[in-house]
């Protein structure tokens, strides 16, 4: 069976929920193609970054059990802690929001749906090439043809379409995995832990303690890898990290994690072009998770927009206009912070001593400010104030270490050589 769309959009989480929400609103007929049956759950830190916010605000949306989170705490290897404000922004209001992604998604996609795009259940198998090398349709398992005059591939950072597309190149991703699960905990702030592998050598990666809702937190550790996708063993880190938590009075001690979901990242805009031909990316298909702190829902949301107003604008040119949205949009941060998070990994012992700096008393109050804007990717869009200007600094000068290329920056490192102590060491 054949069907013939305006566009097609593959991935319903929330880049696709928002392409297809958009385009729909305008009028085009949209397919929104998804393998799962929803609700459905994904693995995620449930945070909604200020940007995110925006984008749900400017179209009008509210999603179910949103908590507001606003200032954040970040717990260096020594475990000083130092609270990172939230400000608002000329284009950012000055929170996030916390909504499981279980309700976020089916919310987003229900607006969708009832904005008129057409709901398709299927896994991706194929795609079908035109003679100009434009994806003309793609091809679904249970042999359905969806044709569209564009391709929205909003389907995770191992992406079918980009893929099949010729469009993934593995070997130049910024890769990275996370794991979460929920845990019975009231939680004031989120808290974000980083920690020593062994005594003075950074943990590749950092863990979350995110509040949730019906008293249940939302606990998870991730790590990033300089190259490739190798094993990543994290369950029995997030074990300790559980138990750690539970030392430091952040949970009680006899809480444990619910079930556990796990899954891959891409940052930095790695891996792939934002388009080729009439196929866009949105979303962690196109990498574009912050490689420093690992927001990927906001990115989505926003690249998702502008991939959705680029087609609305003109199919033709969907690609080229696309491509310079994101480059504008994310360019100056995304490659930068790449960069750093490359030169970071490749220095563990350095890596360390800067976060006790970081959250030591007497810098803590002086560098929180900067910390916050740089590093959650809000340099763009900050209200001038001091900590704004030095964080433009920051991205200038990770700019810098970026033109210089990341790549030659980057070690091979392994999850196994930075797994978490199997106790707290005394400091």
């Amino acid at each position: 069976m054949s069907r013939r769309f305006d566009a097609v959009v593959v991935g319903a989480g929330p880049a696709g929920g928002i392409a297809a929400l958009v385009l729909a609103r305008s009028g085009a007929r949209v397919a929104l193609a998804d393998k799962a049956a929803f609700p459905r759950d994904k693995a995620c830190g449930d945070l909604v970054g200020p940007r995110g916010v925006q984008v749900l605000a400017d179209l009008g949306l509210s999603v179910p059990d949103a908590g507001h989170g606003s200032d954040l705490l970040a717990v260096g290897p020594s475990g000083r802690r130092s609270r990172l404000p939230a400000f608002t922004g000329r284009t950012y209001p000055g929170h996030g929001i916390i909504v499981p992604r279980l309700a976020l998604d089916h919310a987003l996609r229900e607006a969708a749906l009832q904005a008129g795009a057409v709901p398709v259940r299927a896994r991706i198998t194929a795609v079908e090439a035109g003679a100009d090398g434009r994806v003309d349709a793609v091809i679904c398992s249970d042999g359905q043809r969806l044709a569209g005059e564009v391709i929205i591939a909003a389907d995770g950072a191992l992406s079918p379409v980009a893929r099949l597309a010729g469009m993934l190149d593995p070997q130049t991703a910024l890769w990275g995995f996370a794991i979460r699960a929920y845990v019975p905990a009231e939680v004031p702030l989120p808290l974000l832990i980083l920690l020593d592998a062994s005594p003075w050598r950074i943990y590749p990666g950092y863990g979350w303690l995110f509040p949730g809702a019906d008293g249940q937190a939302n606990v998870g550790i991730g790590v990033g890898f300089a190259s490739g996708r190798g094993q990543a063993p994290l369950r029995g880190d997030l074990t300790r990290l559980v138990a750690l938590l539970g030392q430091r009075g952040d949970l009680s001690g006899h809480a444990g994690p619910g079930p556990v979901m796990g899954g891959w990242l891409r940052m930095g805009g790695t891996g792939t072009p934002p388009a080729a031909g009439n196929v866009l990316l949105a979303g962690d298909a196109a990498g574009l998770i912050n490689p420093l702190q690992g927001e990927g829902i906001g990115p989505a949301m926003v690249s998702a927009r502008l991939a959705a107003e680029a087609v609305i604008a003109g199919p033709a040119r969907a690609g080229p206009a696309y491509t310079e949205a994101i480059e504008t949009a994310f360019g100056p941060y995304m490659t930068g912070a790449a960069a750093l998070q490359s030169a970071l990994l490749r220095r563990p012992r350095t890596t360390s001593a800067v976060t006790r700096l970081l959250t030591a008393p007497a810098v803590r109050r002086a560098t929180a400010g900067t910390w916050s804007i740089y590093w959650n990717g809000l340099v763009d869009g900050a209200r001038p104030r001091p900590s704004a200007w030095t964080a433009r600094a920051v991205q200038a000068l990770a700019g810098r270490l970026a033109g210089r290329g990341y790549d030659s920056l980057a070690p091979a490192v392994g999850v196994p050589e930075g797994r978490l102590p199997a106790r707290e060491r005394s400091r």
